[in-house]
């Protein structure tokens, strides 16, 4: 039993770190698409990851060093934050367009998509049971979307390129997992992104007016992205990133509860029954 215990207790907590990283990453999201209804995507943007640096900011300079921040693989943190921040204007977009639950799981192809990058750019080992885990999730999608029930448009688009990208920087983040502080990580994304959605804010036409609702909301969300971020990284430490990525499907059960709370979006017996598949999957890449 004590072997056992230790053999597991490794994917466990990756396992553990990862729900937790990707279920915040959903009340960042559901945040965003509740702004989104009144603002654009890149102004939304701003004002979520101007929250998030200053957040960052405050949490190292109390708890950490300020001499954190800065990146000892400036290009790879570079590469990532880029890889990162474009993944989240897409699937921000994608929010725009569709249900919270429907672009998850366009989104949800990324654990496919990380499994072969990290056999073929990584040589990670993929068990036959992890892949059978992979594969029954990619079935759980299929069975929750329904492909051909209804018309696809550009935010179906976005949604799968959010997948593409993502899955690159899962791929990354374990080429950059020693040396680099956690924090440094963080601020780099976030900066990125910030810069991206600030220049595409501008393009657009600039601010509108902003109430104090959608300030509090912004906040939220912010704390939200900085946990998430912390979650995810210290999973991708602590495991191989086949196993980091399925527990993104966790998303769903997010999606449909926050769907019906803020969006009044119904949950469907086929979303049930493809999140039932794909929680299923994600137990066994654990083996």
């Amino acid at each position: 039993m004590s072997v056992d215990t230790r053999v597991h207790a490794p994917q466990l907590k990756t396992a553990g770190l990862a729900m937790a990283g990707f279920g915040t990453f959903a009340g960042t999201d559901a945040i965003v698409k509740l702004m989104a209804q009144g603002l654009s995507v890149p102004q939304t943007t701003v004002m979520v990851t101007g929250f998030a640096l200053l957040l960052t900011l405050g949490f190292t300079a109390v708890w950490g060093d300020l001499r954190a921040l800065r990146p000892h693989q400036p290009g790879l943190a570079l590469a990532r934050g880029g890889l990162l921040a474009t993944d989240s204007l897409l699937i921000y977009y994608a929010f725009t367009r569709l249900d919270l639950a429907e672009a998850y799981m366009l989104a949800f192809l990324t654990p496919i998509l990380v499994a072969l990058m990290g056999l073929v750019l990584l040589g990670e080992r993929v068990s036959t049971r992890g892949f059978l885990g992979i594969g029954l999730g990619f079935c759980g999608v299929l069975v929750a979307l329904q492909p051909g029930a209804r018309a696809l448009n550009l935010g179906h688009a976005a949604a799968l390129g959010s997948a593409l990208v993502f899955a690159l920087s899962i791929v990354l983040l374990r080429r950059i997992r020693v040396g680099e502080s956690e924090p440094a990580m963080i601020v780099v994304l976030l900066a990125v992104l910030h810069l991206m959605a600030l220049a595409l804010m501008l393009a657009g036409g600039g601010f509108a007016a902003i109430t104090l609702m959608q300030t509090g909301l912004a906040a939220m969300a912010a704390l939200c992205m900085v946990l998430g971020h912390l979650f995810l990284i210290r999973a991708g430490r602590s495991g191989a990133a086949a196993i980091v990525a399925p527990f993104q499907y966790t998303q769903i059960i997010w999606a449909c509860l926050f769907g019906l709370l803020l969006f009044n979006t119904p949950i469907e017996a086929h979303v049930l029954a493809g999140a039932g598949i794909i929680i299923l999957s994600g137990w066994l890449v654990l083996k």
